[in-house]
Protein backbone atom coordinates (compact mmCIF):
# COMPACT_ATOMS: atom_id res chain seq x y z
CA UNK A 1 0.00 0.00 0.00
CA UNK A 2 1.49 3.57 -1.04
CA UNK A 3 1.87 6.01 1.87
CA UNK A 4 -0.66 8.00 0.41
CA UNK A 5 -3.51 5.61 0.99
CA UNK A 6 -2.54 5.18 4.63
CA UNK A 7 -4.66 5.60 7.46
CA UNK A 8 -5.22 8.26 9.84
CA UNK A 9 -5.53 7.10 13.26
CA UNK A 10 -6.50 9.59 15.91
CA UNK A 11 -6.59 8.29 19.22
CA UNK A 12 -8.13 10.61 22.18
CA UNK A 13 -6.33 9.08 25.41
CA UNK A 14 -7.08 9.92 28.85
CA UNK A 15 -6.20 8.28 32.32
CA UNK A 16 -9.57 6.81 32.75
CA UNK A 17 -10.57 5.72 29.06
CA UNK A 18 -9.16 5.99 24.94
CA UNK A 19 -11.24 5.89 22.27
CA UNK A 20 -9.70 5.30 18.63
CA UNK A 21 -11.04 6.38 15.10
CA UNK A 22 -9.42 5.86 11.82
CA UNK A 23 -9.64 7.87 8.55
CA UNK A 24 -8.64 7.12 5.15
CA UNK A 25 -8.89 9.74 1.80
CA UNK A 26 -12.24 7.25 0.40
CA UNK A 27 -14.10 7.12 3.33
CA UNK A 28 -16.53 10.23 4.36
CA UNK A 29 -15.87 10.60 7.91
CA UNK A 30 -13.95 9.09 10.13
CA UNK A 31 -15.10 5.42 11.44
CA UNK A 32 -14.18 4.71 15.22
CA UNK A 33 -13.22 1.49 16.42
CA UNK A 34 -15.83 -0.61 18.50
CA UNK A 35 -14.44 -3.31 20.94
CA UNK A 36 -17.47 -5.64 20.43
CA UNK A 37 -18.32 -5.95 16.77
CA UNK A 38 -21.71 -4.58 15.55
CA UNK A 39 -21.86 -2.31 18.92
CA UNK A 40 -20.95 1.51 19.19
CA UNK A 41 -18.49 0.80 22.85
CA UNK A 42 -15.76 3.26 21.61
CA UNK A 43 -14.79 3.79 25.43
CA UNK A 44 -11.60 1.78 26.07
CA UNK A 45 -10.20 1.67 29.75
CA UNK A 46 -7.38 2.89 29.91
CA UNK A 47 -6.48 -0.32 31.97
CA UNK A 48 -3.42 -3.29 31.18
CA UNK A 49 -3.90 -6.15 33.78
CA UNK A 50 -1.46 -9.44 34.03
CA UNK A 51 -2.20 -12.69 34.18
CA UNK A 52 -1.58 -14.28 37.64
CA UNK A 53 1.59 -16.15 37.41
CA UNK A 54 1.52 -15.91 33.57
CA UNK A 55 3.02 -13.20 31.22
CA UNK A 56 -0.39 -12.72 29.32
CA UNK A 57 -1.53 -9.33 29.49
CA UNK A 58 -5.36 -7.92 29.23
CA UNK A 59 -6.39 -4.42 28.42
CA UNK A 60 -9.41 -2.29 28.36
CA UNK A 61 -12.96 -4.12 29.69
CA UNK A 62 -10.85 -7.47 29.96
CA UNK A 63 -8.76 -5.81 32.30
CA UNK A 64 -10.92 -5.10 34.84
CA UNK A 65 -13.29 -7.72 34.38
CA UNK A 66 -10.07 -10.28 34.78
CA UNK A 67 -8.58 -8.42 37.89
CA UNK A 68 -12.10 -8.42 39.50
CA UNK A 69 -12.22 -12.08 39.23
CA UNK A 70 -8.90 -12.40 40.62
CA UNK A 71 -7.61 -13.85 37.42
CA UNK A 72 -5.10 -10.82 36.78
CA UNK A 73 -3.53 -8.32 38.76
CA UNK A 74 -4.52 -4.55 37.20
CA UNK A 75 -1.84 -1.98 36.81
CA UNK A 76 -2.34 1.06 38.61
CA UNK A 77 -2.82 4.49 37.26
CA UNK A 78 -0.82 3.06 34.21
CA UNK A 79 -1.54 6.33 32.21
CA UNK A 80 -0.63 8.74 34.75
CA UNK A 81 3.05 6.36 35.73
CA UNK A 82 4.01 6.18 32.08
CA UNK A 83 3.98 9.77 31.69
CA UNK A 84 6.35 10.39 35.14
CA UNK A 85 8.49 7.49 33.75
CA UNK A 86 8.05 5.62 37.24
CA UNK A 87 8.87 1.62 37.79
CA UNK A 88 5.46 -0.25 38.69
CA UNK A 89 5.12 -4.05 40.48
CA UNK A 90 3.02 -5.98 38.47
CA UNK A 91 2.68 -9.56 40.25
CA UNK A 92 5.58 -9.83 41.96
CA UNK A 93 8.05 -8.07 38.72
CA UNK A 94 8.82 -4.89 38.14
CA UNK A 95 8.44 -2.86 34.62
CA UNK A 96 8.90 0.69 33.40
CA UNK A 97 5.32 2.07 33.20
CA UNK A 98 5.86 3.13 29.77
CA UNK A 99 6.94 -0.13 28.52
CA UNK A 100 3.47 -0.90 29.65
CA UNK A 101 1.62 1.38 27.90
CA UNK A 102 3.80 -0.36 24.49
CA UNK A 103 1.86 -3.23 25.13
CA UNK A 104 -1.34 -1.58 25.43
CA UNK A 105 -0.62 0.34 22.09
CA UNK A 106 -0.51 -2.79 20.87
CA UNK A 107 -3.51 -4.68 22.14
CA UNK A 108 -5.76 -1.38 20.36
CA UNK A 109 -3.77 -1.91 16.94
CA UNK A 110 -5.11 -5.71 17.40
CA UNK A 111 -8.65 -5.16 18.12
CA UNK A 112 -10.50 -7.47 15.00
CA UNK A 113 -12.85 -5.41 12.74
CA UNK A 114 -11.30 -2.12 11.25
CA UNK A 115 -8.20 -2.48 12.93
CA UNK A 116 -7.08 -5.79 11.08
CA UNK A 117 -7.39 -3.92 8.06
CA UNK A 118 -5.38 -0.75 8.73
CA UNK A 119 -2.61 -1.29 7.01
CA UNK A 120 0.25 1.76 7.01
CA UNK A 121 -0.25 4.72 9.05
CA UNK A 122 0.01 7.71 7.28
CA UNK A 123 -0.06 9.82 10.48
CA UNK A 124 -1.09 8.60 14.31
CA UNK A 125 -2.59 11.63 15.99
CA UNK A 126 -2.65 11.47 19.26
CA UNK A 127 -5.37 13.67 21.35
CA UNK A 128 -4.67 14.62 25.34
CA UNK A 129 -6.08 16.85 27.77
CA UNK A 130 -3.33 19.15 27.59
CA UNK A 131 -0.02 18.24 25.08
CA UNK A 132 3.40 18.76 27.59
CA UNK A 133 6.59 17.68 26.97
CA UNK A 134 5.89 14.55 29.23
CA UNK A 135 3.12 13.76 27.12
CA UNK A 136 5.86 14.47 24.27
CA UNK A 137 8.66 12.24 25.67
CA UNK A 138 6.14 9.23 26.07
CA UNK A 139 4.31 9.18 22.78
CA UNK A 140 7.60 9.21 21.10
CA UNK A 141 9.09 6.16 23.16
CA UNK A 142 5.62 4.64 22.07
CA UNK A 143 6.06 5.22 18.13
CA UNK A 144 9.87 4.56 18.55
CA UNK A 145 8.72 0.91 20.08
CA UNK A 146 6.48 0.25 17.86
CA UNK A 147 8.73 0.90 14.90
CA UNK A 148 6.50 3.96 13.59
CA UNK A 149 8.87 6.54 11.99
CA UNK A 150 8.46 9.77 14.46
CA UNK A 151 7.58 12.05 11.78
CA UNK A 152 4.21 9.99 11.22
CA UNK A 153 3.09 11.32 15.35
CA UNK A 154 1.33 14.23 15.94
CA UNK A 155 0.56 15.53 19.12
CA UNK A 156 -2.69 17.91 19.59
CA UNK A 157 -5.35 18.99 22.51
CA UNK A 158 -9.17 18.34 22.70
CA UNK A 159 -10.08 21.66 21.78
CA UNK A 160 -7.89 21.78 18.69
CA UNK A 161 -9.69 18.63 17.88
CA UNK A 162 -12.97 19.90 18.57
CA UNK A 163 -11.74 22.76 15.99
CA UNK A 164 -10.65 20.80 13.46
CA UNK A 165 -14.23 18.29 13.81
CA UNK A 166 -16.29 21.29 13.66
CA UNK A 167 -15.25 22.38 10.59
CA UNK A 168 -15.34 19.88 8.81
CA UNK A 169 -18.60 19.17 8.96
CA UNK A 170 -21.66 20.39 6.37
CA UNK A 171 -21.02 24.50 6.47
CA UNK A 172 -24.33 24.99 7.56
CA UNK A 173 -23.80 23.76 10.92
CA UNK A 174 -21.09 26.37 11.43
CA UNK A 175 -22.88 29.42 9.48
CA UNK A 176 -23.17 30.79 13.08
CA UNK A 177 -21.13 30.44 15.79
CA UNK A 178 -20.81 26.39 17.54
CA UNK A 179 -20.50 25.62 20.62
CA UNK A 180 -19.20 22.07 22.99
CA UNK A 181 -19.84 21.44 26.57
CA UNK A 182 -17.74 18.66 27.71
CA UNK A 183 -18.78 16.91 30.86
CA UNK A 184 -15.82 14.07 31.20
CA UNK A 185 -14.98 14.78 34.28
CA UNK A 186 -16.74 16.32 37.65
CA UNK A 187 -16.62 19.61 35.94
CA UNK A 188 -18.69 21.29 33.18
CA UNK A 189 -16.83 22.83 30.39
CA UNK A 190 -17.83 25.24 27.55
CA UNK A 191 -15.68 26.03 24.89
CA UNK A 192 -17.14 28.26 22.05
CA UNK A 193 -15.73 28.61 18.65
CA UNK A 194 -15.89 32.06 16.52
CA UNK A 195 -15.17 32.93 13.41
CA UNK A 196 -13.74 35.93 11.92
CA UNK A 197 -15.15 36.15 8.37
CA UNK A 198 -13.01 39.25 7.46
CA UNK A 199 -9.60 37.75 7.38
CA UNK A 200 -7.95 35.65 4.84
CA UNK A 201 -7.91 32.57 5.98
CA UNK A 202 -10.41 32.85 8.52
CA UNK A 203 -8.88 33.24 12.24
CA UNK A 204 -10.87 30.99 14.49
CA UNK A 205 -10.93 31.81 18.27
CA UNK A 206 -11.83 29.53 21.37
CA UNK A 207 -13.28 30.66 24.43
CA UNK A 208 -13.05 28.01 26.91
CA UNK A 209 -14.76 28.21 30.72
CA UNK A 210 -14.56 26.33 33.26
CA UNK A 211 -17.97 26.15 35.18
CA UNK A 212 -17.33 23.57 37.71
CA UNK A 213 -19.87 21.00 39.30
CA UNK A 214 -23.15 21.33 38.56
CA UNK A 215 -24.15 20.18 42.19
CA UNK A 216 -26.91 18.52 43.40
CA UNK A 217 -29.57 19.94 40.63
CA UNK A 218 -27.33 19.45 37.58
CA UNK A 219 -30.41 20.41 35.38
CA UNK A 220 -31.24 23.62 36.20
CA UNK A 221 -27.55 24.44 36.74
CA UNK A 222 -26.88 23.37 33.09
CA UNK A 223 -29.38 25.52 32.00
CA UNK A 224 -27.91 28.44 33.50
CA UNK A 225 -24.49 27.44 31.46
CA UNK A 226 -26.43 27.62 28.44
CA UNK A 227 -27.69 30.98 29.00
CA UNK A 228 -24.61 32.65 30.28
CA UNK A 229 -22.63 30.71 26.95
CA UNK A 230 -25.28 31.79 24.28
CA UNK A 231 -25.88 35.04 25.48
CA UNK A 232 -27.74 36.82 22.34
CA UNK A 233 -25.34 34.94 19.80
CA UNK A 234 -26.53 32.97 17.22
CA UNK A 235 -25.44 29.19 17.25
CA UNK A 236 -25.35 27.39 14.18
CA UNK A 237 -24.80 23.68 15.86
CA UNK A 238 -24.05 22.52 19.63
CA UNK A 239 -21.81 19.36 20.46
CA UNK A 240 -21.92 17.46 23.93
CA UNK A 241 -19.01 14.62 25.36
CA UNK A 242 -18.55 12.87 28.17
CA UNK A 243 -20.02 10.49 30.38
CA UNK A 244 -21.75 12.90 32.23
CA UNK A 245 -24.41 13.31 29.62
CA UNK A 246 -25.42 9.68 30.46
CA UNK A 247 -29.06 9.20 31.84
CA UNK A 248 -32.09 11.52 30.89
CA UNK A 249 -31.24 14.20 33.69
CA UNK A 250 -31.44 17.01 30.93
CA UNK A 251 -34.74 18.70 30.92
CA UNK A 252 -35.41 22.20 30.81
CA UNK A 253 -31.30 22.28 29.41
CA UNK A 254 -32.53 20.24 26.82
CA UNK A 255 -35.30 22.67 25.65
CA UNK A 256 -33.50 25.54 25.67
CA UNK A 257 -30.13 23.40 23.85
CA UNK A 258 -32.31 22.59 20.99
CA UNK A 259 -34.09 25.70 20.24
CA UNK A 260 -33.17 26.66 16.73
CA UNK A 261 -30.30 24.67 16.61
CA UNK A 262 -28.70 21.40 16.15
CA UNK A 263 -27.13 19.31 19.33
CA UNK A 264 -25.14 16.01 18.93
CA UNK A 265 -24.30 13.86 21.59
CA UNK A 266 -21.31 11.07 21.46
CA UNK A 267 -18.10 10.53 23.06
CA UNK A 268 -15.92 10.20 19.53
CA UNK A 269 -15.55 13.64 18.78
CA UNK A 270 -12.03 13.95 19.71
CA UNK A 271 -10.87 11.19 18.09
CA UNK A 272 -12.44 12.10 14.77
CA UNK A 273 -11.51 15.59 15.25
CA UNK A 274 -7.76 14.43 15.40
CA UNK A 275 -7.97 12.23 12.40
CA UNK A 276 -9.59 15.46 10.20
CA UNK A 277 -6.45 17.32 11.65
CA UNK A 278 -3.98 14.64 10.84
CA UNK A 279 -5.64 14.83 7.12
CA UNK A 280 -5.82 18.28 6.73
CA UNK A 281 -2.44 19.53 8.50
CA UNK A 282 -1.02 16.84 5.61
CA UNK A 283 -2.65 19.20 3.03
CA UNK A 284 -4.83 16.80 2.18
CA UNK A 285 -7.60 19.53 1.47
CA UNK A 286 -7.99 22.95 1.05
CA UNK A 287 -8.29 24.44 4.76
CA UNK A 288 -9.46 28.31 4.70
CA UNK A 289 -8.90 28.83 8.65
CA UNK A 290 -6.22 29.48 10.97
CA UNK A 291 -6.32 28.91 14.35
CA UNK A 292 -3.99 29.56 17.33
CA UNK A 293 -4.01 27.32 20.25
CA UNK A 294 -2.41 27.18 23.42
CA UNK A 295 0.62 24.94 21.71
CA UNK A 296 0.83 26.76 18.57
CA UNK A 297 3.21 29.41 18.06
CA UNK A 298 1.99 33.16 17.90
CA UNK A 299 4.82 34.60 15.69
CA UNK A 300 6.00 34.51 12.18
CA UNK A 301 9.57 34.61 12.19
CA UNK A 302 11.31 36.24 8.81
CA UNK A 303 14.43 37.26 7.66
CA UNK A 304 15.50 38.69 4.30
CA UNK A 305 17.53 37.43 1.77
CA UNK A 306 18.88 38.45 -1.77
CA UNK A 307 18.05 35.54 -4.13
CA UNK A 308 18.96 35.65 -8.20
CA UNK A 309 18.65 39.58 -7.54
CA UNK A 310 15.39 39.86 -5.98
CA UNK A 311 15.07 40.57 -2.26
CA UNK A 312 12.83 38.83 -0.54
CA UNK A 313 11.55 37.43 2.67
CA UNK A 314 12.48 34.11 4.13
CA UNK A 315 10.35 32.06 7.05
CA UNK A 316 11.87 30.81 9.42
CA UNK A 317 9.53 30.18 12.02
CA UNK A 318 5.63 29.75 10.99
CA UNK A 319 2.73 30.62 13.29
CA UNK A 320 0.43 27.90 13.83
CA UNK A 321 2.52 25.39 14.19
CA UNK A 322 3.24 23.38 17.17
CA UNK A 323 6.39 24.85 19.16
CA UNK A 324 7.24 21.32 20.32
CA UNK A 325 8.38 20.08 17.26
CA UNK A 326 8.84 22.78 14.35
CA UNK A 327 12.36 24.15 13.85
CA UNK A 328 13.87 26.61 11.18
CA UNK A 329 17.30 26.39 9.51
CA UNK A 330 19.04 28.35 6.40
CA UNK A 331 22.33 29.34 5.44
CA UNK A 332 22.88 32.47 4.22
CA UNK A 333 25.55 34.60 2.72
CA UNK A 334 26.59 37.53 5.06
CA UNK A 335 25.93 40.69 2.97
CA UNK A 336 27.05 44.21 4.50
CA UNK A 337 27.71 44.98 8.00
CA UNK A 338 28.40 41.64 10.40
CA UNK A 339 24.06 41.60 11.35
CA UNK A 340 20.96 40.01 10.80
CA UNK A 341 17.69 41.42 11.28
CA UNK A 342 14.97 39.31 12.46
CA UNK A 343 11.07 40.16 11.35
CA UNK A 344 8.54 39.26 13.91
CA UNK A 345 5.10 39.08 12.95
CA UNK A 346 1.86 37.92 14.52
CA UNK A 347 -0.61 36.17 12.46
CA UNK A 348 -3.59 38.19 12.63
CA UNK A 349 -1.68 41.77 12.23
CA UNK A 350 -0.30 43.16 8.66
CA UNK A 351 2.49 45.10 10.83
CA UNK A 352 6.19 43.46 11.62
CA UNK A 353 8.72 44.72 14.13
CA UNK A 354 12.44 43.86 13.68
CA UNK A 355 15.31 43.14 15.82
CA UNK A 356 18.73 42.82 14.65
CA UNK A 357 20.96 40.56 16.51
CA UNK A 358 24.76 42.02 16.13
CA UNK A 359 27.31 39.24 15.71
CA UNK A 360 30.38 41.21 18.16
CA UNK A 361 33.78 39.95 17.19
CA UNK A 362 33.42 38.77 14.23
CA UNK A 363 36.73 37.97 12.13
CA UNK A 364 37.25 40.60 9.93
CA UNK A 365 36.89 39.13 6.32
CA UNK A 366 35.92 40.38 2.97
CA UNK A 367 32.43 41.20 2.04
CA UNK A 368 30.49 37.98 0.83
CA UNK A 369 33.01 35.38 2.26
CA UNK A 370 31.17 34.51 5.18
CA UNK A 371 28.60 32.13 5.46
CA UNK A 372 26.00 31.52 8.67
CA UNK A 373 23.91 28.94 9.67
CA UNK A 374 20.85 29.91 11.08
CA UNK A 375 18.76 27.83 13.29
CA UNK A 376 15.35 28.51 15.06
CA UNK A 377 13.54 26.72 17.67
CA UNK A 378 10.83 27.64 19.84
CA UNK A 379 11.14 27.64 23.67
CA UNK A 380 7.36 28.71 23.92
CA UNK A 381 4.81 29.72 22.00
CA UNK A 382 5.84 33.14 22.08
CA UNK A 383 9.70 33.18 22.26
CA UNK A 384 12.39 31.72 19.52
CA UNK A 385 15.62 30.49 20.24
CA UNK A 386 18.23 31.67 17.54
CA UNK A 387 21.24 30.06 17.19
CA UNK A 388 23.79 31.80 14.66
CA UNK A 389 27.01 29.71 13.69
CA UNK A 390 30.00 31.00 11.70
CA UNK A 391 30.78 28.66 8.75
CA UNK A 392 33.79 30.71 6.85
CA UNK A 393 33.47 30.65 3.13
CA UNK A 394 35.34 27.26 2.38
CA UNK A 395 39.21 27.46 2.50
CA UNK A 396 39.01 31.63 1.59
CA UNK A 397 37.74 31.93 4.83
CA UNK A 398 37.81 28.92 7.53
CA UNK A 399 35.19 29.00 10.54
CA UNK A 400 35.98 30.61 13.52
CA UNK A 401 33.32 28.04 15.43
CA UNK A 402 31.57 30.93 16.99
CA UNK A 403 28.48 31.09 18.04
CA UNK A 404 26.07 33.60 18.60
CA UNK A 405 22.52 32.94 20.62
CA UNK A 406 19.18 35.00 21.14
CA UNK A 407 15.87 34.62 22.35
CA UNK A 408 13.28 36.23 20.15
CA UNK A 409 9.86 37.01 21.68
CA UNK A 410 6.64 38.91 20.86
CA UNK A 411 6.53 42.46 22.33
Amino acid sequence: MSSSDGAYLGIDINKNQTVLSIYKSNMEEPVTVSTILGEENYSIPTELAKRVGVGQWFFGDDAIKKSRLKEAELVEDLFQKALLNEEVFVDGTGYEARELMVIYFNKLFSIPGPMAALGDIEKLIICVEQVNLEVMELMNYIVSSLSIPADRLMLIDRNECFYHYALSQKPELFLYNVALFDYSGSNMVSCVLNRNQTTRPQLITLDVVNHGDLGDNRDEAFDRIIADTFGSNLFSSVYLVGNGFDGEWMKSSLTRLCKGRKVFLGKNLYSKGACYAGYTKDGKRDWPFIYIGDNDLKLNLSIKILENNVMKFFTLIDAGESWYDVKGECEVILDGEPEIEFYIQRPESREAHTEVLELSDMPPRENRTTRLRIEASPVSDVAVAIVITDLGFGEISPSSGKCWEHTISLK
